[in-house]
C-alpha cells in the first residue's frame, strides 16, 4: 500500500472511531416562551374612565396575537408576570364593591384558565387589597404561581408562596420525534412591597432581595432535574445598577448564571426596544440582556411579548443554541390603528362582570362645574390634582379634631397620576363638564392607598417639595433657545405639589436629589418664596401633611419621609374620601388655585410634550401656548413666560 494512501485509509478510519463514540445529538427542538405581564385588569379592549371601547390595550386583543403565535410553532409556553389583580375599576368591583365570594372564580382567572396559562408570578400590585384577597384570587387559576422571595414573617426560612415549579412537558423536535423536558420556573417580586403595602404585610410575611434568592435557588432547581430555567421577575432594567434589595435587578439578575429565558415586568417598558439602546449589556437586535435572552412586554396587555429558543441535547443535557427575542403590538404606535381584533370569548366570559362594573361606574356622585384634566399637571397647578387636595385637606381637619395636634397647621400632598410618559398619550384625566360619576372618582384616584397624616417641621416639607421638583429638567440660562422641561422618565406619581403653602420652582438650579432619594446637589435649593398663610415658612414651625400610605411607607425615597413619622394611620382610602368630598356637594368647581409656578427664565422658551387631548383646554391655561400637534397623540407645548 502507498504511504499516501495508508494515511487516507487511517485517517478514515479515525474519523469513523470518533463518530462512533461521540454522543449522538438529538433533533434540535424549538420552543416557544410567551408573556404578558401588568395586564392591572385591563381584561377587556374597555376604558372604563372614558367609558368606551379602547385598541390601545386590553389582554382580550394580546389573546388573539397569543393564538396566532401559538399556530406559528410546534412547541410553546405562555405565562403571565403579575400586577394583574389591580388597576382599575373591574379590579375594585371585584375586590371592594362586590368582594370576590370563596370558593368563586375571579374574572382574571376565567380568562387566565381560558388561555390555558402554564404558569405565572405575583407582582407588586397584586398584593393592594391584602394577602387573604390576594390567596382567594389566585385559587381560582388552574396553573401554579410561583414566588421566591416573600417569606413568612413569623418563618423566614419558610417561603409565604411556592417559589418555583419543574412542569414536565412534552415537545416535539424537528426530527418529529417527541421529547420529555423539565421546565423549570421561578417567580421574583421587588422587595419594596414592604414598603408599599406595610399596612397589609407587615407582620405577616418579609421580602428578601432578589438576586440572593435566585443565587440559592437556581443551583437547586437544575439539581432536581430543570432541563430549562425560565425566570419570571417583576422587575424591570436599569442603566445604573443598586444595591441589595434594589428594585429593578434584570441586570443583575442575567448574569446569576442558570438562566436560560428572562421574563420581565413591572416598568411597564418595551424589552427590546429603543429606549434601552447603549444600555449595559443590551443586545437589542437578539433581545440579549449580558447574553441571557429577556423580554418585557410594556403594559395593560399592549404587547406580547416572545422568546423563541432552539435548544439541543448534548451529553445528556439540554442546551440553548440560539434564541430570539422579541414583541408584537396589538396597535401601530404611528397610526394607533389595531393590528388585531379581540378575542370574543373574553367579552362572553365575563360579561356579568363587566356589566356590574359599568352599572357601579356610571352611577353619578356630584356635578362639575368645568372640566377635569390633567395634561399639564406636570407644569403648572392643575385641577385634577386639586380635587384630590382639597379633598384630603378636608379629610385631614376633620379627622385631626379632638387630637393632640389640632393646632397644627394641615397641608395636603397630592400629585398627577395619569400624566402620559411610559403610559402613552391617552393617559390623562380628561372628564368634561357636567355629571362626574363614581368611574371619574376613580380616573382622578387610580390606587387603593389610604390616607395617612405625618407630623413634619418647615425644614422637612421644605425637603419634600425639593424632592418632587427633582424630576423637571435643569434649565441652562445661558444654554440653547428652547429646552426641555419634563423628564421623559420621570414618574408623575412623584410629583408632589402641597396645597396649604405657596411657593415658585427656579429650574435654574440643579435638581438636589436625584430619583432615588439622595442628596447630590446640597447647595441647591430650587424651592422659592416659600410661604405659609402669606409668611415665608418658618423651618422650626410644625405642620401635619395629609399623604398616601405609599408615600408614608417611604415609596419614592423622598428624605425624611416615612413610617415612623405618622401621626394618624386611617384605614380609609384616599379614592373613597374624594367619592365622600364631592358627594357633599351638588356642584363644585375643579380649577386650580395657582399656589405654584415654574418660574420664567429669561430668553428661554421652556417646552413640553403632553397629550394633544389637551390642545381643547389652552383657553383654560393661559400659561401654556401649542407649538405643534404631532398627528400620533402627542403634541409639543410651550410654557409662557
Amino acid at each position: 500500500m502507498k504511504p499516501r494512501h495508508h494515511l487516507i485509509l487511517m485517517a478514515s478510519l479515525a474519523l469513523a472511531f470518533s463518530m462512533s463514540v461521540r454522543p449522538a445529538l438529538a433533533a434540535e427542538l424549538k420552543l416557544r416562551i410567551l408573556q404578558t405581564t401588568d395586564v392591572h385588569m385591563n381584561l377587556l379592549d374597555y376604558d372604563y374612565y372614558q367609558d368606551r371601547p379602547s385598541s390601545e390595550f386590553g389582554l382580550a386583543r394580546t389573546a388573539t396575537l397569543i393564538s396566532q403565535a401559538r399556530a406559528e410553532a410546534k412547541n410553546s409556553l405562555l405565562f403571565d408576570n403579575g400586577d394583574l389583580l389591580q388597576g382599575n375599576p373591574l379590579g375594585d368591583q371585584v375586590a371592594k364593591v362586590q368582594p370576590l365570594a370563596e370558593g368563586k372564580v375571579h374574572p382574571a382567572y376565567k380568562l387566565l384558565n381560558l388561555l390555558a396559562v402554564d404558569a405565572a408570578n405575583i407582582g407588586n400590585h397584586d398584593f393592594n387589597y391584602g394577602l387573604p384577597f390576594l390567596r382567594r384570587a389566585i385559587s381560582g387559576a388552574r396553573f401554579p404561581y410561583v414566588n421566591a422571595n416573600v417569606m413568612l414573617a413569623s418563618k423566614p426560612t419558610q417561603h409565604a408562596f411556592t417559589p418555583y415549579v419543574l412542569l414536565e412537558r412534552e415537545f416535539i423536535d424537528e426530527a418529529g420525534a417527541k421529547q420529555r423536558l423539565k421546565i423549570g420556573v421561578i417567580g421574583f417580586v421587588p422587595p419594596q412591597i414592604m414598603m408599599w403595602d406595610r399596612q397589609h404585610l407587615e407582620g405577616q410575611v418579609i421580602a428578601a432581595d432578589i438576586i440572593e434568592t435566585a443565587r440559592r435557588l437556581l443551583p437547586e432547581m437544575r439539581a432536581k432535574g430543570a432541563d430549562v430555567v425560565i425566570a419570571i421577575a417583576h422587575s424591570g432594567i436599569e442603566e445604573h445598577e443598586g444595591g441589595r434589595l434594589s428594585e429593578n435587578v434584570a441586570a443583575q439578575l442575567a448574569r446569576v448564571g442558570g438562566i436560560d429565558a428572562l421574563l420581565l415586568g413591572h416598568a411597564h417598558a418595551e424589552f427590546p426596544g429603543p429606549a434601552f439602546a447603549g444600555f449595559p449589556g443590551v443586545e437589542l437586535a437578539r433581545g440579549l440582556l449580558f447574553g441571557t435572552p429577556a423580554v418585557m412586554p410594556g403594559r395593560w396587555g399592549d404587547h406580547l411579548g416572545l422568546i423563541d429558543l432552539s435548544l439541543d441535547k448534548v451529553n445528556g443535557r439540554w442546551k440553548v443554541l440560539n434564541s430570539q427575542a422579541s414583541l408584537r403590538a396589538i396597535q401601530d404606535a404611528r397610526t394607533r390603528k389595531p393590528l388585531v381584533e379581540a378575542d370574543p370569548r373574553f367579552a362572553q366570559t365575563i360579561a356579568a362582570e363587566h356589566a356590574a362594573t359599568l352599572a357601579h361606574v356610571r352611577s353619578e356622585v356630584t356635578r362639575s362645574e368645568a372640566p377635569v384634566f390633567s395634561y399639564f399637571a406636570q407644569v403648572t397647578d392643575d385641577p385634577s390634582v386639586q380635587v384630590v387636595a382639597n379633598a384630603q385637606l378636608a379629610y385631614g381637619k376633620r379627622v385631626v379634631q379632638g387630637t393632640a395636634w389640632e393646632k397644627l397647621p394641615v397641608l395636603s400632598a397630592a400629585a398627577p397620576f395619569k400624566a402620559g410618559g411610559r403610559q402613552g398619550p391617552a393617559n390623562y384625566t380628561d372628564i368634561p363638564a357636567g355629571a362626574m360619576a363614581i368611574k371619574n372618582v376613580a380616573d382622578l384616584y387610580v390606587y387603593p392607598n389610604t390616607i395617612k397624616l405625618m407630623k413634619l417641621s418647615g425644614a422637612e416639607v421644605r425637603e419634600w417639595l425639593e424632592m418632587a421638583v427633582s424630576q423637571l429638567l435643569r434649565i441652562d440660562p445661558h444654554g440653547p433657545a428652547e429646552q426641555d422641561l419634563v423628564d421623559p422618565n420621570a414618574r408623575s406619581y412623584n410629583f408632589d405639589t402641597l396645597d396649604g403653602l405657596s411657593y415658585e420652582i427656579d429650574l435654574t438650579q440643579a435638581a438636589r436629589y436625584n430619583t432615588d432619594g439622595k442628596l447630590v446637589a446640597p447647595q441647591s435649593t430650587r424651592i422659592r418664596e416659600l410661604r405659609h398663610a402669606g409668611k415665608p415658612l418658618d423651618d422650626k414651625a410644625e405642620f401635619l401633611v395629609v399623604t398616601s400610605s405609599y408615600r408614608a411607607a417611604g415609596g419614592g425615597n423622598f428624605p425624611g419621609v416615612n413610617s415612623s413619622r405618622i401621626v394618624i394611620d386611617s384605614p380609609d382610602e384616599t379614592r373613597e374620601a374624594v367619592a365622600a368630598y364631592l358627594a357633599a356637594r351638588p356642584s363644585f368647581n375643579p380649577s386650580a388655585d395657582g399656589n405654584w409656578r415654574i418660574q420664567p427664565v429669561p430668553g428661554i422658551k421652556l417646552r413640553f410634550v403632553s397629550g394633544a387631548g389637551g390642545i381643547k383646554y389652552l383657553d383654560r391655561v393661559p400659561k401654556v401656548r401649542l407649538l405643534r400637534d404631532r398627528g400620533d397623540g402627542w403634541a409639543d407645548y410651550e410654557l409662557k413666560p
